[in-house]
């Protein structure tokens, strides 16, 4: 079982839950966090840090957010690890929230 981050993430990307991973297994892309699902331990520490609910456990993942299961372990292969918290981009609250930013993803 593995966390996964879903669509809320795009434009948001706070890294609180960076902060509290035990295994790092955050990683990182120009406006969005994935989690690399063989890393992930299921410890369930990211979830509750995450400021806009973006961080789903992968047996209670939303219907409109199953995209993101492939996405996150397609990205993780990809990405940079990122392992310390950073600032969230300036304009990260006016996209808190906000539906259908799949199409703002930036890889």
């Amino acid at each position: 079982m593995t966390f996964i981050v879903g669509e809320n993430c795009i434009k948001c990307k706070h890294t609180d839950c960076v902060e509290v991973c035990p295994v790092d297994c955050f990683y990182e892309g120009p406006n969005f966090l994935v989690i690399h699902p063989d890393e992930c331990i299921d410890c369930a520490l990211c979830e509750p840090e995450c400021p806009v609910d973006a961080i789903y456990s992968e047996d209670e993942l939303p219907e409109d957010q199953q995209v993101f299961l492939e996405l996150n372990a397609e990205l993780a292969d990809v990405w940079p690890n990122i392992t310390e918290m950073k600032e969230a981009p300036a304009d990260a609250e006016e996209w808190a929230g906000v539906a259908d930013k799949l199409q703002h993803l930036e890889r």
